[in-house]
């Protein structure tokens, strides 16, 4: 695995049609850059589509598909086999809690203070509906989640552990593998959103102890939108009921007929795949992952933790502006978050677009509990990528200084 040296950047952006521009890229946490390769494996499927007909294309293409999910399991250290493909972070997420045991009266949940606020959503809609209850996992001094607090509270009516691994509010990087240290003594399902995590830290769901995690392809894979990873711990499979079932998830068996047998989803994650997917972003998805392993998750991992420390220290220098970035320095991602003096994040973020200047803004309603912990209306998000540049932060900083004048 190559370093990533100055050359080496200046070769993957050269091969990446959106750092030529108009505008400089710092949404990777929204949405990244796809790779003119990745772009083209998507749409040469769609021509073959065009020339053959789409079931017929998938056929011909269910290798590059086999591809995709060997290295989606090589990426997460997992088997082929734990890796189901959905459409979005969201889908696979949902998908993933629509399938666990169903909570009763008085049933406990217990989440981070950085759950993801579609994440938080969902459980307190899926709690209130039972009977049972959503509660906050005490934090540290630092925002990261108490894993040592997480012990006190498991009783016999906690039925699940929700996590967001990396916030989106900023670079803070919770202990993920504490969480599930605990929660594996326990016995307790154990649900990872890694959304802000998966193509920018290495990962290893074996060590993390977790029983499902998922990751979207767009994000710091670079893959295209519409597609997501969702890892399904093999010997977890017994407890995973789909919500429903199709051809895929659980093929037509002769003893389904007359007799009404029980159903028999498959035995292994694609039980919580669809069989309609794109096939064509699947391939792309492919790609970047394979991208990111021939570079290095650990080298990727280096690069993008000195520039975003960089750029921590540029706008920590610049009057009227807070860098709001909290957790352990050591393990902060590449998510920097701001606030301007007189400015709302989101007017910082439009001020710094009519500039050419791409950067995202996160409200109370994408992570409730922890901005509203810490007083926060909304925040201005600079996420980079190992495709950013150092002169890219200067402009940044150059733009963010200016705001003030």
């Amino acid at each position: 695995m190559p370093l990533l040296t100055d050359a080496l950047i200046a070769t993957l952006r050269a091969d990446t049609p959106g750092c030529a521009g108009p505008c400089v890229h710092f949404n990777h946490a929204g949405a990244s850059l796809s790779s003119r390769q990745t772009l083209t494996a998507i749409t040469a499927h769609l021509e073959l589509e065009a020339r053959v007909g789409p079931m017929e294309a998938a056929v011909m293409a269910a290798d590059g598909v086999a591809r995709a999910r060997t290295a989606a399991a090589t990426v997460l250290n997992a088997t082929p086999e734990e890796i189901a493909f959905a459409t979005g972070g969201s889908a696979a997420w949902g998908t993933a809690i629509a399938s666990l045991p169903p909570l009763r009266p008085g049933d406990r949940v217990l989440v981070a203070r950085q759950e993801w606020g579609g994440n938080l959503t969902t459980l307190r809609d899926k709690a209130a509906r039972a009977g049972a209850g959503v509660e906050v996992i005490p934090s540290l001094e630092d925002g990261r989640v108490d894993a040592d607090a997480l012990a006190g509270l498991i009783d016999d009516r906690v039925r699940l552990v929700s996590l967001t691994w990396g916030a989106a509010n900023g670079g803070l990087v919770n202990d993920a593998a504490a969480v599930g240290r605990v929660a594996r003594a326990a016995g307790i399902p154990y649900v990872i959103d890694a959304a802000q995590v998966v193509g920018q830290i290495p990962v290893d769901v074996k060590a993390l102890g977790c029983d499902m995690l998922k990751a979207p392809g767009r994000k710091h894979l670079r893959g295209p939108r519409g597609t997501a990873l969702l890892y399904v711990r093999r010997e977890f499979l017994d407890k995973v009921t789909p919500a429903w079932l199709d051809v895929q998830s659980s093929p037509w068996a002769d003893h389904l007929g007359a007799d009404h047998g029980p159903v028999s989803p498959r035995d292994d994650a694609r039980r919580l795949e669809s069989s309609e997917a794109s096939v064509a972003l699947l391939l792309g998805l492919g790609n970047a992952l394979e991208q990111a392993l021939a570079l290095g998750i650990d080298h990727i991992r280096a690069r993008i933790h000195h520039l975003a420390q960089g750029l921590r220290a540029r706008l920590d220098a610049l009057p009227g502006v807070t860098v709001r970035d909290i957790g352990d320095p050591e393990t902060r991602s590449g998510l920097v978050s701001f606030t301007v003096e007189g400015l709302a994040g989101s007017a910082v973020r439009a001020r710094l677009a009519d500039q050419g200047l791409t950067l995202g803004a996160n409200g109370v309603p994408y992570t409730p509990l922890d901005m509203t912990a810490r007083g926060l209306t909304e925040i201005a998000r600079a996420s980079l990528s190992y495709l950013t540049t150092e002169a890219e932060l200067d402009r940044l900083a150059e733009a963010v200084a200016a705001l003030r004048i």
